[in-house]
């Protein structure tokens, strides 16, 4: 029996779902997802993560133990279970918009020497361009195609001398709903999967602290959260700059199977305090 399940229990795991699950629920009214639309994505959810990661051996689980896992009707494992699935086609496109504004911030070539990202002609005979820089990503897609979803989400801007720049804010992140939403998914999803692997583990693995206080004005919230953002940014661009040379020195690597998720985040309420004069850091 693991920590998780001893410590834990089933009970007191259900008790504190309901302020864990509340503000995806507010999020999924808002857009329009039902209650019954929501419960079939479950149930093929709960077929999906037992299949992938309950398994005994490398031997497929049958319908019959998923069933016994989840709870799911076997008669519906089956189903789900021999249904096609979808490519995920937006994901793949912000990915790859998000490695080519990832290289451009990061690159030593494609970076001043103040380490801001340098304007980059389209094409150039000799020399660093956004076309070789999006080569250098992927030379499947035309680069045409990239900086055209570079301009839509106002990542990028060109110049009447036809040189193409970085909008200083592009490290913040993509601005169209849809590419938002595949970003809100994978970084929520990889934040829940290092806070469940830390519960499930005498010796948390991941790293996961935050600092919360109350009490506090509203200009006070003000020049506190403008500090977390100059130095969440000033965070973020130097692990960028740090991951891509790795990468690169990693790439005839066979053993360079891993990757990585470093996020920061800032939330803040007008509300009651929760404890009275509670100030913690953990």
């Amino acid at each position: 029996m693991s920590r998780f399940e001893s410590e834990l229990g089933t009970g007191k795991l259900a008790g504190v779902l309901p302020a864990l699950l509340r503000p995806l629920v507010r999020l999924l009214i808002s857009r329009g997802v039902t209650f019954p639309m929501l419960q079939r994505m479950l149930k093929t959810l709960y077929v999906d993560c037992a299949d992938s990661d309950f398994r005994i051996s490398a031997t497929a689980p049958t319908d019959s133990r998923i069933s016994l896992l989840t709870g799911v009707h076997r008669r519906d494992v089956r189903e789900i279970r021999s249904g096609e699935r979808d490519t995920d086609e937006a994901r793949q496109a912000t990915t790859l918009v998000a490695s080519v504004v990832g290289r451009w911030l990061a690159d030593p070539d494609l970076t001043d020497a103040e380490g801001r990202p340098r304007a980059l002609p389209r094409k150039s005979p000799r020399g660093t361009s956004f076309e070789t820089l999006v080569q250098s990503v992927n030379r499947d897609v035309r680069p045409r195609t990239v900086l055209d979803e570079l301009v839509r989400q106002k990542l990028v801007t060109e110049s009447a001398g036809g040189f193409l720049s970085l909008r200083p804010d592009a490290a913040v992140g993509p601005s169209d709903s849809e590419s938002q939403l595949v970003f809100f998914a994978d970084n929520l999803g990889d934040h829940l999967s290092a806070a469940a692997a830390n519960l499930d583990s005498v010796d948390p693995p991941f790293f996961e602290r935050a600092v919360f206080y109350n009490r506090l004005t509203d200009a006070s919230v003000d020049e506190i959260e403008q500090e977390a953002r100059t130095l969440s940014a000033e965070l973020l661009v130097r692990i960028n700059a740090l991951a891509a040379a790795r990468q690169a020195a990693d790439k005839d690597d066979a053993t360079a199977t891993e990757r990585f998720r470093l996020g920061v985040f800032h939330y803040r309420s007008d509300g009651t305090a929760r404890a009275p004069g509670d100030e913690t850091e953990d």
